[in-house]
């Protein structure tokens, strides 16, 4: 019995320090008051701030042609600009994902300089985004860009930033509809 005993204390001891340990290392975010995403593309960096604190940085993977700004549907590049998400997917074909508003006045503007699209499309981007909604996302000028699991190992997406599942769970779980998201080159 003694020897039952010990061995009970021993394992248990073990369970303890080992979920400790286990405890420690997984890492959850902070409560924020005013989180916000920068996306550099260059660095293949994720950088999530509350107001001007860096509280995580994480490697993503874009797209097939992460040089240069997105200018229409299906060119392969992730767009550069200013952002806010619109959208929290807990049913992404890439485990969880967060809808970027692609396209934005920007890009609209430019999009009906260069005859990519209408006025009436025009004009539907910039009410979406003045109202703080989902723009239009089946236009020339492309649409459903989305930070998503699935992996960072390499560029692969068809516009998008991807992470590891995860990071995007944590990434997930700390921001809402509304967060500014700032892509640069």
């Amino acid at each position: 019995m003694k020897v039952i005993l010990k061995i009970f204390i021993f394992v248990s001891m073990f369970l303890h320090a080992a979920f400790l340990s286990f405890a420690q290392t997984a890492e959850t975010l902070p409560q924020m008051k005013n989180p916000h995403i920068v996306i550099k593309k260059k660095a293949r960096l994720l950088q999530l701030f509350d107001g001007e604190k860096l509280i995580k940085t994480y490697n993503i993977a874009l797209c097939f042609a992460p040089e240069g700004d997105k200018e229409r549907e299906g060119d392969g590049k992730t767009p550069e600009g200013e952002f806010y998400i619109f959208t929290k997917n807990d049913k992404s074909k890439f485990y969880l994902s967060l809808g970027l508003s692609y396209p934005n006045i920007e890009d609209a503007r430019r999009g009906l300089k260069e005859k990519i699209i209408s006025q009436t499309e025009y004009d539907a981007i910039v009410k979406a985004i003045d109202e703080k909604r989902m723009p239009p996302q089946y236009t020339k000028l492309g649409g459903e860009i989305y930070i998503h699991g699935g992996g960072s190992q390499k560029d692969w997406t068809w516009g998008c930033a991807a992470l590891k599942n995860e990071n995007i769970k944590e990434l997930f779980d700390v921001v809402s509809v509304g967060t500014s998201v700032k892509i640069t080159p």
